[in-house]
């Protein structure tokens, strides 16, 4: 009977312990993880958009290069022209916020003849970017410039208005947009797919238009004949991924 009740007085000596440590301490805490995992079946198609248009904004790099014995005396000589030049291109509309310097450098010309580095004078160049909204000006701007001493042209660059890059960009995007539907429909008839609703959709964009580089002016005044740099068009082209559920 002893030996009944010692192991009786020990479970029972566990509850009252237990009881006692939730009463006054609160319940034991228990860690419960639970795991919701979902599957769901994604259908994605690429559609791509063009729309072109004449550009409404042209922009050129005119820049010049100057040389002299000293700093002082090439940084001068490289301020003047390029005022000169600044001048003459405002008398043709050309606002002064629509002017601004891109670069200007002053580097040592060297002599490394019979193994030697000697300094020998400096070079300095100025670049100017030239805007204007009125396409046609472009080429005026180049040839008022060169006339008046910018000795290097180019980085011509005709370019869409933000409105009108945004009016080019919805054209694309509507026939990019079209074209991944369709593909879409066509290709889940094909595989017997149903779609669902359009879940996701990406965008891709970019413009594809020509610029000339830089180049030396060296033509002698006599040599020069008008510019003539036209437009043309820029293509804007837009990718649009969209993902579909299936049903």
């Amino acid at each position: 009977m002893k030996e009944f009740k010692k192991p009786f007085l020990l479970i029972l000596f566990l509850f009252l312990s237990l009881f006692i440590f939730t009463k006054f301490f609160g319940p034991i805490p228990f860690s419960v993880t639970s795991t919701v995992t979902t599957k769901s079946n994604f259908f994605t198609s690429t559609g791509q958009g063009e729309a072109t248009g004449i550009p409404d904004t042209a922009r050129v790099s005119i820049g010049v290069a100057q040389q002299g014995q000293s700093v002082e005396q090439t940084q001068e000589k490289t301020n003047q022209l390029a005022e000169r030049v600044i001048e003459e291109i405002k008398k043709l509309g050309i606002g002064e916020k629509d002017i601004k310097t891109t670069n200007y450098s002053i580097n040592p010309r060297q002599d490394f003849s019979a193994g030697s580095n000697k300094i020998i004078g400096y070079e300095a160049t100025q670049n100017l970017e030239i805007s204007t909204k009125d396409t046609t000006k472009i080429n005026q701007v180049v040839d008022v410039a060169t006339l008046n001493g910018a000795n290097l042209v180019g980085g011509v660059q005709f370019i869409f208005s933000p409105e009108k890059q945004k009016e080019i960009e919805k054209k694309a995007r509507e026939e990019a947009v079209r074209n991944a539907k369709e593909k879409a429909q066509s290709l889940a008839n094909a595989a017997g797919i149903s779609l669902g609703k359009i879940v996701d959709v990406q965008e891709n964009s970019g413009i594809e238009s020509p610029r000339l580089l830089m180049q030396k002016a060296d033509l002698e005044i006599n040599d020069r004949t008008n510019t003539n740099i036209t437009p043309g068009e820029n293509k804007v082209i837009v990718t649009i991924t969209l993902s579909y559920e299936t049903k």
